[in-house]
């Protein structure tokens, strides 16, 4: 899964919907996107190990502030319809679960941070074992440009 940075910049990014007449306003996007990601599932296959590709869509909730020269989002996405197919074993996942983001900088010099949760279960149909995916990640930037903090703790737990 790891989409933490790939997340970050479509979060980030929504701050170019915002004009200045919006300041100090809160701005709802309400929307739905595809998901394609392949993570290696090390208890599938009778405990071989093999890779999952998965497929789906997230409805996401995007809600973005900007007051003065300070910005903060909000990023909560519901995984819905998420199934995963072993490239071994053929074998079925069928998923459920949440993520949720938080962003918050400075639109002058470039501070922020942001912090990325996700739990997503996935049900393993017939003998595939069920799987749960957990992941936090921070990431947070001075006004120097420096990344002072950078954690990305992922892990797949079957059941």
């Amino acid at each position: 899964m790891r989409r933490f940075a790939t997340l970050a910049v479509v979060v980030l990014g929504g701050l170019a919907t915002v004009t200045a007449a919006q300041a100090a306003n809160t701005t709802i996007t309400n929307t739905s996107f595809s998901v394609s990601f392949s993570e290696f599932v090390p208890c599938a296959d009778g405990g071989a190990g093999e890779t999952v590709d998965f497929t789906g869509t997230v409805h996401s909730l995007l809600r973005t502030t900007i007051n003065g020269n300070r910005f903060s989002q909000t990023f909560e996405g519901n995984y819905q319809g998420v199934t995963g197919t072993g490239e071994t074993t053929g074998d079925t996942y069928v998923g459920n679960g949440a993520e949720h983001q938080t962003f918050n900088g400075s639109l002058t010099n470039g501070q922020f941070t942001g912090t990325f949760t996700t739990h997503v279960n996935f049900i393993g149909q017939g003998s595939a074992p069920n799987l749960t995916f957990s992941e936090v990640a921070h990431i947070t930037v001075n006004a120097n440009g420096d990344v002072t903090v950078n954690f990305d703790n992922f892990s797949v737990d079957c059941r």
